[in-house]
């Protein structure tokens, strides 16, 4: 966001810092919103099926959004593309929430949110510090192009792992079943005494 805000004032028509929170306020005001009835459904819509696929979606829109920063030229191109990017994160966040909470190995999930969070939080400190030396020696046109191409290209590997997630999938419902299945064994032996 710090990037963006130089970016902002030095480059959009009449930007400034009113202009500037503005675009924060709105993403952060639309992604909040919209991620609530987007976690709804995909709770509701059990399996992670939907919830990759939100992942996947969501990920390419936030990552066309710098490409788009390069078009802009008025506060309200900025407060618009804000929006989209609110939406393409309220679309991945919770999915990837959804999927990396059923994989948690059970007695580490503390543990195991806390190399989540530190992951993201040196990787988004890193990319701060790396956005903020080429913002200032190559300038924001090719900044904003390598943070698209790098969002882009994560989409991307989304896709190449999209079997390993839907198999995963598949085999957590045939082991439901199967636990269903032995459930129901177990209750006739103890009723009757044998399998009926």
């Amino acid at each position: 966001m710090p990037v963006l805000a130089v970016f902002i004032i030095d480059s959009i028509e009449g930007g400034d810092a009113g202009v500037v929170g503005m675009a924060i306020g709105i993403y952060w005001v639309a992604k909040s919103i919209l991620q609530i009835p987007i976690g709804k459904y995909l709770d509701r819509n059990h399996g992670e099926k939907d919830d990759y696929w939100f992942m996947v979606i969501g990920t390419f829109l936030a990552s066309l959004t710098p490409l788009l920063f390069l078009v802009s030229s008025e506060p309200w191109h900025i407060y618009g593309l804000q929006i989209v990017h609110a939406l393409g994160m309220a679309m991945a966040i919770p999915s990837w929430g959804g999927i990396f909470t059923r994989h948690i190995d059970r007695g580490r999930e503390a543990e195991t949110w806390g190399l989540e969070s530190s992951s993201l939080g040196i990787g988004v400190g890193i990319a701060g510090i790396i956005g903020g030396f080429v913002a200032k020696s190559i300038g924001f046109t090719y900044l904003f192009v390598i943070v698209s191409v790098f969002g882009l290209l994560g989409s991307a590997l989304l896709l190449v792992i999209r079997k390993d997630i839907l198999s995963a999938e598949s085999k957590g419902r045939q082991g439901k079943h199967l636990r269903h299945r032995g459930h129901a064994i177990h209750r006739q032996i103890k009723k009757h005494g044998h399998i009926k």
